[in-house]
């Protein structure tokens, strides 16, 4: 099946330009409709973004107004997180340095520092997600931000308001990482009542160590490279799954997340293991994003990655074993 989804993506282009639909069907654009250009495995290029940034119509305005305002958002998530990591009283993340290697010993209290210290609750739980979202935000709008400019400028081609539309396809687009925030919130909790109970000293290093092992297998394989060639092709995304309205702007922003969540969600766990308000580890990660998504060499820059959190895996899972 992933097979074949991988083949429809790689000839989402040849079907097409068979296939002209007319505006407002809320079926899936095609490649000659106005606005967008035939859809291929990488982003545009660095020729053509300079073309879209400084094109001199109220279109090129609009486009530069939108940048602007998720460069403000991102900015301003980025503040919070930081405010939040070095407010805490617990420190953002552990060192792996010294023969005590307090860092994985304290993996639990790392992974909740500053976001459920209270253990089980309504109250927690919100607090954690919030602080959740607000970090994927941070760490992940750069990397989306061509999807959501080729969307604004496809909606604008079809002569309709894109401003609306476009922060609706950005709100569902971060309702999946909220709800990814959930999700996270029930394993920490339940990873930090079995560590308070059985000590996290024996097993911690062996958890962090198969966590990253996984996480750099993850990287070759097949569900990994559909997700992120979806992820670095916003043109062909938009051909293939466009659905009309502001119903259909939900739809395409949660698609577009569950792609992303497929290509990102081993990295994550990776975040959630070493400590999800390590500075270092949030840093390290959106660069490895980036790269993947947005940068030239995309796939081959996962492998590398994939390769990194391999040797990093086993130089900490070896000697705990």
């Amino acid at each position: 099946m992933i097979k074949d989804v991988d083949a429809r993506h790689k000839a989402g282009h040849d079907d097409g330009d068979a296939k002209t639909n007319r505006p407002g069907s809320g079926r899936p654009l095609s490649t000659s409709w106005p606005g967008l250009s035939r859809p291929s495995t990488s982003l545009p290029r660095i020729r053509g973004f300079l073309g879209w940034w400084h094109a001199g119509s109220s279109l090129g305005k609009a486009r530069r107004n939108l940048l602007l305002c998720l460069l403000v958002l991102t900015c301003a998530a980025w503040a919070l997180t930081l405010y939040h990591a070095l407010d805490m009283d617990a420190p953002a993340g552990g060192t792996m340095s010294g023969d005590s290697m307090s860092g994985m010993d304290n993996m639990a209290s790392m992974a909740t520092s500053g976001l459920s210290a209270a253990g089980w609750s309504l109250a927690g739980a919100v607090v954690f997600v919030a602080i959740w979202t607000v970090m994927m935000a941070a760490m992940m709008l750069p990397a989306a931000a061509p999807m959501i400019m080729i969307f604004a400028s496809a909606q604008a081609r079809r002569g309709q308001g894109a401003l609306v539309p476009t922060w609706i396809f950005t709100a569902g687009y971060l309702l999946v990482w909220l709800t990814a925030g959930v999700i996270v919130y029930v394993i920490v909790e339940a990873a930090t009542g079995t560590m308070s109970h059985s000590g996290a000293t024996a097993w911690a290093p062996i958890a962090l160590g198969t966590i990253l092992v996984v996480a750099g297998i993850y990287q070759f394989t097949p569900l990994k490279r559909v997700c992120l060639r979806h992820c670095r092709s916003p043109f062909a995304f938009v051909a293939m799954h466009w659905r009309d309205g502001r119903l259909g702007a939900v739809r395409m922003g949660v698609v577009h997340g569950l792609f992303c969540l497929g290509c990102c969600w081993a990295l994550f766990a990776v975040l959630v293991a070493a400590g999800v308000m390590s500075l270092a580890w949030m840093l390290a990660l959106t660069l490895a994003v980036f790269a993947e998504k947005v940068l030239p060499l995309g796939e081959l820059t996962a492998r590398v990655i994939g390769i990194a959190l391999i040797v990093a895996g086993l130089a900490v899972f070896l000697p705990a074993a």
